[in-house]
């Protein structure tokens, strides 16, 4: 029988992001297919943002030291146009939003704020800020200044401001190669016929479904049968993959020979074994410059493991600057217990603050609902025997993207 040595969960994922290697393989995109990839350079501001000084509103540009007087209006300014600096002694400007403002100009008003408004003159009040509405050139960005930095996830937000500085090309990392493999003689492929005592592959589909999400592209390999030749046979055609995520096979089985099969291709263990609550067969280790995840093989946990584990993994592997589970902190509701000898992941419903357990965290590993029924994570270290009403807890929501560069303390 074979021998776990049981890592701690905080253990296991320090140890794991530790192993994990930053690409280093790079390309060239243009802006139009960069939603998502990660920099691969530092990028510089080429264009002061903004370019000139402009007004924020409509309004009129003025002299703040003619405020409380009545002034002619000699000209209006457009966005678009190129005004030279024209004005006498009470006088000002008609100007549009984005409008370039003229040297000669240091405040801008908004037309209502006027005491009084006719086709030729304005009345000011006395109490203007000085430079109101005015945005000066080089204010969010000076030229030559760091606008982004590499690491960064391109966002929707990251593409308008690298195009309002006429940027059409950039370095990205190489997207990772992620192979998705499934175990199991009894496994059946949704669009086969499964009898009662045959399975549908739930876990592959999840799986890839799940790194889509968050941006990667894994490719579903197929599934190794429970021969140890064959296993071995199999894996040794996928050491072209920068990472090999499998389900199954890892356990204590007579015909879990995953483990033995990656050895006998080369492996390097890191770790066999997590003390969790669902997730202990898990395995992580390299073979090559190949990184290897194997999870469990009943669904919800390896949908949780892949989720908790894999993802900060494969983030960091590709270049992110952040790749760790954000949290946010919520108020239990409802009490329910836990196993003290493990770490618990606990499933639960977050709203407005407050988390409501799934289930008196009562479910199976093999199951796939309470995924379904959920939309939050609760991680609760060893030596915990539960949550009380009202206690304070962390939270892992599921569809929040890594924003922290530090391990998140469990307890």
């Amino acid at each position: 029988m074979k021998k776990f040595e049981y890592l701690s969960f905080e253990d296991a994922l320090a140890l794991s992001l530790e192993k994990a290697l930053p690409t280093r393989q790079c390309e060239v995109v243009m802006i139009d297919h960069a939603l998502g990839r990660v920099l691969a350079t530092d990028i510089l501001t080429q264009k002061n943002l903004p370019s000139f000084d402009n007004s924020a509103m409509d309004g009129f540009a003025f002299k703040h030291k003619d405020c409380g007087k009545k002034l002619e209006v000699i000209s209006t300014i457009f966005a678009g146009d190129r005004p030279t600096a024209s004005l006498s002694e009470q006088s000002c400007y008609k100007i549009m939003t984005g409008a370039k403002i003229p040297s000669d100009a240091d405040t801008i008003i908004p037309i209502e704020d006027c005491l009084e408004v006719t086709s030729s003159h304005i009345t000011l009040p006395k109490e203007i800020k000085k430079g109101n509405a005015f945005r000066k050139k080089g204010e969010e960005k000076e030229q030559g200044s760091l606008l982004l930095e590499k690491g960064a996830v391109l966002s929707p937000s990251h593409i308008a401001i690298l195009s309002a500085q006429g940027i059409v090309a950039l370095e990205v990392y190489k997207e990772l190669s992620i192979a998705v493999v499934s175990t199991g003689d009894e496994i059946k492929e949704p669009w086969q016929e499964a009898d009662e005592d045959e399975i549908y592959n739930a876990n592959a589909f999840g799986i890839t479904a799940l790194l889509k999400k968050y941006g990667f592209k894994p490719t579903y390999v197929g599934a190794i049968s429970d021969d140890l030749q064959e296993s071995i046979t199999f894996i040794a055609d996928l050491k072209a993959y920068d990472v090999i995520i499998t389900t199954g096979g890892i356990s204590m089985g007579d015909a879990d020979f995953l483990e033995e099969a990656f050895i006998k291709n080369g492996l390097e263990s890191f770790f066999h074994g997590i003390n969790v609550k669902p997730g202990r067969p898990t395995m992580m280790g390299r073979m090559g410059k190949t990184y290897v995840m194997a999870m469990p093989g009943n669904p919800l946990t390896t949908m949780l493991n892949t989720f908790l584990l894999s993802l900060p993994i494969l983030f960091k592997m590709q270049g992110n600057t952040a790749y760790n589970h954000p949290f946010v902190y919520a108020k239990n509701v409802k009490p329910f217990k836990a196993n003290p000898t493990r770490a618990n992941i606990v499933l639960g419903d977050f709203k407005e603050g407050v988390f409501h357990v799934t289930r008196n965290n009562r479910y199976g590993s093999g199951m796939l609902m309470p995924i379904l029924e959920s939309n939050a994570i609760c991680i609760l270290g060893e030596g915990l025997n539960g949550v009380g009403d009202e206690d304070m807890i962390k939270v892992i929501l599921f569809d929040t993207l890594p924003l922290s560069q530090s391990n998140n303390n469990i307890n």
